[in-house]
């Protein structure tokens, strides 16, 4: 199934599995240390690792920033979530 885009460019680059940046974020889900969901213009993607730090999130402009010991990264489908209309926060906390 293909995802929409909203005309954003989506990209991910990483160093040294060090740093993440992404453009085409549309928001972060969920975060801890080990584990940072958001949902971007292609698909959900989760990125497991240790330490893991949201540094910088700009929703306007689509973009965010790692940090931490990266160990992977995973694209899902993002169907179920849109179809929700809401984020994670606004159904924990209704």
């Amino acid at each position: 199934m293909e995802e929409k885009t909203t005309g954003r460019p989506h990209s991910c680059l990483i160093q040294d599995r060090q740093a993440v940046k992404l453009t085409g974020v549309q928001e972060v889900v969920s975060f801890d240390e080990n584990q940072v969901v958001m949902d971007t213009d292609l698909g959900m993607l989760t990125v497991k690792g240790r330490d893991l730090r949201v540094g910088r999130l700009t929703v306007e402009k689509g973009e965010a920033d790692l940090t931490g010991q990266v160990d992977s990264l995973l694209y899902s489908s993002n169907e179920a979530y849109r179809k929700t209309g809401q984020s994670l926060f606004a159904r924990l906390f209704r």
